[in-house]
């Protein structure tokens, strides 16, 4: 490329100045900082009110539905805070799913515990509790097909939701255009140093 050809080029893209690609970047690479901390604030909100409609016996589905499309929908709006134990565990849901279990239990074993009773008195003498009559009712109930209380699954009542590492949202768009700008910025950059040292050979 001749010397002509070079300042040709170079005076179309002077006026292109290397630092407004840099003012951009910086502006928005701010713009998508606020959006990701805005996503996260909105994710502990609405995560705030699954746990109050847990709470209350409320419509815990419809406030799991809202948080479950706000965080596949939005970047950095996951709840994981780097530990094992899941971010969304609904206390109340679990106990009154274990009182269930533990009510139908109670009614599959009333039965068998009277003929536990019965039994352990022949063997032991009615009256007062002893020692060896309460060891005498677990087992006969065990061995004679009595239910014990089964384990809540957690899917019932623990939920995690993971959020996608980018997203087509404010903070999505904003942080590629942040990333955009910088590349334009070194881009125009590293030209203008070429250029220049080119030119004054």
């Amino acid at each position: 490329m001749g010397k002509r050809m070079l300042r040709r080029t170079w005076k179309r893209l002077k006026p292109i100045n290397t630092w407004y690609f840099f003012g951009a970047f910086l502006l928005f690479l701010a713009i998508g900082t606020y959006a990701i901390r805005q996503n996260n604030f909105k994710s502990i909100e609405l995560r705030e009110a699954v746990l109050e409609a847990d709470k209350n016996n409320g419509d815990v589905e419809g406030a799991l539905q809202e948080l479950r499309e706000h965080i596949h929908s939005h970047m950095n709006a996951g709840l994981s805070s780097g530990t094992l134990q899941q971010p969304i565990q609904l206390k109340y849901r679990y106990e009154r799913l274990l009182e269930q279990e533990q009510a139908k239990v109670a009614e599959q074993n009333k039965d068998l515990y009277a003929s536990a009773q019965a039994y352990c008195e022949s063997q032991f003498g009615a009256g007062s509790l002893r020692d060896q009559r309460v060891p005498c009712v677990q087992e006969y109930i065990l061995a004679n097909g009595g239910d014990a209380v089964s384990e809540i699954p957690d899917d019932l009542y623990k939920f995690d939701f993971v959020a996608p590492r980018w997203s087509p949202d404010l903070a999505g768009w904003s942080l590629l255009a942040a990333g955009i700008s910088l590349a334009l910025f070194l881009i125009r950059f590293l030209t203008e140093r070429w250029f220049k040292a080119e030119l004054e050979d």
